[in-house]
């Protein structure tokens, strides 16, 4: 069997550089992106890539059948890699760009990954693994937007789960810590965009809070590499049983720990001050 693996959101970060390392490694990987020049990057990177924006279900079905063709009808594993951060305090979050948050980062998995099952039910096997975080465990301030769609991805792989227990198709969600990108770079042009400019009770902090300073890899023991997440996502593909769920990073240890051990009034107290 030929093992195959659609990835999304690999122009940088941890969909690329899970990209690069199966590709090394054995797999036959398709690396998508939203934009077109980011495909060209990995073509000439020696990766088989595509267009393909989660948001625009054409650009998914085009993409899939382009693979298919390739692969006899065949797709081992989804790595449902895409998303974004969009920060601001709920308040001010406008319901348009929420609408935004959602629909790339759990309507775009929804719809792949409901256009990926029926391929994997007719070959009798599959992997699927979604990209959740340490927000879809607990939440932080100025964070809802994102807590909110990454607390939706939780209920919806628990319930995909249970509903493919019978097909041997496993499906597991990643719940990833901070992990070093351009995740933080790409949230702070979302918050100018659309936050910066409002009037708000929350302006200094937000500048303290949300403006983010130049990463000082030394000093910061939470934050580490891709490796981290490569690791367990090898092990969601090739286990013959893989977890429901993998840690990634000891901030999530810590957090995914205290929201199952302390009474909510003494998290909250915790998660106020990060």
């Amino acid at each position: 069997m030929e093992k195959t693996i659609l990835i999304t959101g690999c122009s940088s970060g941890i969909g690329y550089d899970t990209a690069h390392y199966l590709h090394k490694n054995g797999y036959r990987v398709f690396a998508s992106a939203r934009k077109e020049e980011d495909v060209k990057r990995l073509k000439k990177e020696g990766l088989e890539s595509y267009v393909l924006d989660v948001t625009k279900p054409e650009t998914i079905k085009k993409s899939l059948e382009s693979i298919l063709e390739k692969t006899e009808g065949k797709l081992y594993a989804l790595f449902n890699n895409a998303g974004y951060g969009q920060p601001g305090a709920v308040e001010d979050i406008p319901t348009e760009v929420l609408k935004e948050q959602f629909e790339t980062n759990l309507f775009g998995l929804h719809e792949l990954t409901c256009q990926v099952i029926p391929i994997m039910r007719a070959q009798g096997y599959g992997r699927i693994i979604q990209h959740s975080s340490v927000l879809g465990l607990v939440s932080l301030r100025f964070r809802g937007a994102y807590n909110s769609t990454k607390y939706a991805i939780e209920g919806l792989c628990d319930t995909l789960r249970l509903e493919l227990a019978n097909d041997d198709i496993y499906v597991t969600t990643i719940n990833t810590g901070p992990v070093h990108s351009n995740f933080r770079i790409n949230a702070t042009k979302k918050y100018y965009e659309h936050i910066h400019n409002k009037a708000t009770v929350f302006k200094k902090e937000y500048g303290k809070e949300l403006i983010p300073h130049k990463e000082n890899k030394e000093k910061d023991p939470f934050t580490r590499n891709s490796d981290v997440v490569i690791k367990n996502i090898i092990h969601a593909l090739e286990s013959k049983k893989p977890q429901a769920r993998y840690y990634n990073t000891s901030a999530t240890y810590l957090l995914g720990t205290l929201k199952r051990l302390l009474p909510s009034s003494w998290l909250d107290k915790i998660l106020v001050k990060i």
